[in-house]
C-alpha cells in the first residue's frame, strides 16, 4: 500500500502536526466501516491537492489559495466523510438501491460531520479556526453548482470553495473505483461524465483545470490503486456487518 509521507513538513507548528495525525486517526476509524477503502481518502486528497497547484495561478482563485489555506486544506480533505461513521451499516453497506428514506439517511452524513464538531466547540467552550475548512468540506460537498446539491441547495460561490474542489475529487474517484458490488469505469469515462456536469455540478473553471491536468489524476489513481488484498478485507467487513444485521 502506498502512502503519503505522514511527517509534517519542516518547521510546521505543532498544531498543524496534531490536525495531520488527527485526522488520520479518524479517516482510518471512519473508513473500516465504510463501502471505501483507506485508499480512497488518499487519493481524493491527492486530486485537491493537484486541482489546487493550478488553480493558485487563476485569477479567480490566487488570493483565497495561500500556502496556508492549502496546507490546512489538505489535511482537511482526509475528513470530508467523517460523518459516515454515523450512518448504519445496514444502509452504509447495502449493495442495492436505496430506497427515499435511506438515501436522507445517507445524505445527513454532511449534518452530522458537521453538528460533531460545532457541538465539540460548544461543550469545551472555544472554537478552532483550524477545523473551520473541515466543517465546510465535510457539510457542503455534495452541493452543485446549479443549486440542485444537498444539504442546503447553495449554488456557484455560495458553495465554499474547498466543498466545489471537493466535489471533483470525490466524484472523480467515485466513478473510477472498484466497489464490492460493482466495477469502476474507465478513466476517459469518468473524465466525459466531469465534464457533462460543467456548470451544472461543478464549478466551471475547476472543470477547464481538471480537464487539462487529468493525466495527473490518472497517475494519482494507479499509485494509490486498491490492492486485491484492499478489497478482500473490505468484502469480508461487508459480509460480517450483514450478518450481524440479519441476526438482529
Amino acid at each position: 500500500m502506498t502512502r503519503p509521507d505522514p511527517s509534517p513538513p519542516p518547521g510546521a507548528d505543532p498544531m498543524y502536526a496534531a490536525m495531520a495525525v488527527a485526522a488520520f486517526a479518524v479517516v482510518t476509524l471512519a473508513g473500516t466501516r465504510s463501502s471505501d477503502t483507506g485508499q480512497h481518502i488518499l487519493r481524493v486528497q491527492q486530486y485537491v491537492q493537484a486541482l489546487v497547484q493550478r488553480l493558485k495561478k487563476h485569477p479567480r482563485f490566487a488570493a483565497a489559495l495561500t500556502e496556508s489555506y492549502c496546507r490546512v486544506l489538505f489535511q482537511s480533505a482526509l475528513l470530508h466523510d467523517m460523518g459516515t461513521i454515523g450512518i448504519p451499516d445496514r444502509i452504509l453497506l447495502k449493495p442495492g438501491a436505496l430506497t427515499p428514506a435511506e438515501y436522507e439517511i445517507i445524505k445527513s452524513h454532511t449534518t452530522l460531520a458537521r453538528d460533531a464538531i460545532e457541538q465539540a466547540e460548544l461543550t469545551l467552550g472555544y472554537q478552532a479556526p483550524l477545523l473551520q475548512t473541515v466543517k465546510e468540506l465535510a457539510y457542503s460537498h455534495h452541493e452543485k453548482w446549479d443549486g440542485s446539491g444537498y444539504p442546503q441547495g447553495l449554488s456557484g460561490e455560495e458553495i465554499p470553495l474547498s466543498a466545489r474542489l471537493m466535489a471533483i475529487a470525490d466524484v472523480y474517484d467515485a466513478l473510477i473505483s472498484e466497489r464490492v458490488y460493482r466495477a469502476g469505469l474507465p478513466h476517459d469515462q469518468a473524465v466525459g461524465i466531469i465534464f457533462q456536469g460543467r456548470a451544472s455540478h461543478f464549478d466551471p473553471d475547476m472543470v477547464d483545470v481538471f480537464i487539462e491536468i487529468q493525466d495527473e489524476f490518472r497517475a494519482i489513481a494507479l499509485r494509490f490503486a486498491d490492492t486485491g488484498q484492499d478489497m478482500q478485507r473490505k468484502m469480508a467487513y461487508m459480509a460480517n456487518a450483514i450478518a450481524e444485521e440479519v441476526q438482529l
